[in-house]
């Protein structure tokens, strides 16, 4: 006999929360506006866009030194 664990897991993976997407965009963004952009410009960039200019952090602070 297998155990409760073995028994009830879950037939699909549970999705992410949308809270947390959230708390984790806010966070990215703060992370940007610490490398030295611009508040303002850091609110218009779309979720991509943060992602993209994150991948080289040290490229962006060399950029908005």
């Amino acid at each position: 006999m297998g155990t409760t664990a073995e028994r009830n897991k879950n037939l699909t993976r549970p999705k992410k929360g949308g809270a947390a997407r959230t708390r984790r965009q806010s966070e990215q963004k703060k992370r940007l506006v610490a490398l030295g952009m611009d508040e303002s410009a850091v609110k218009k960039l779309n979720r991509r866009e943060v992602l993209d200019l994150l991948k080289r952090p040290a490229k962006v602070a060399k950029a908005n030194a």
